[in-house]
């Protein structure tokens, strides 16, 4: 997967508890730190910051290789109408990077439960 090499690879693998212990991706990346706080009441939902509450080593990896995927696709722009593409024209770049560090760690946990390999058809990460 693009982001992610053989020592991030390797830190899931080593800190991460059993992946299937994890209901869904969106656990996973709560329990990295990767997902906005909630700060809900009667229906309404309000999401915060990142909450950075979590595996610090995993989220920090995710962040480099995220942050390098937008270094590299965000100088020509990314693929024009790709998600990153909008993203970049709308938020600041660390909150892109962010972002997309949560989405790879959603992708690693559906590669991991499934035990497939990456494939990216539609370019949603690029």
């Amino acid at each position: 997967m693009p982001g992610i090499g053989p020592v991030c690879a390797m830190a899931i693998t080593a800190f991460a508890p059993d992946i299937g212990e994890f209901r869904r991706g969106r656990d996973f990346a709560a329990w990295l730190g990767l997902v906005p706080r909630q700060h809900s009441s009667g229906g309404k939902q309000k999401l915060g910051r990142t909450s950075k509450m979590g595996q610090r080593d995993i989220r920090r990896l995710l962040i480099v290789g995220a942050m390098s995927i937008v270094h590299w696709r965000g100088r020509d722009g990314g693929r024009p109408g790709s998600w990153l593409a909008r993203m970049l024209n709308r938020k600041p770049r660390m909150l892109v990077a962010i972002a997309l560090a949560n989405k790879m760690a959603r992708m690693v946990w559906a590669m991991l439960v499934r035990e497939e390999d990456f494939r990216d058809p539609t370019g949603a990460v690029c």
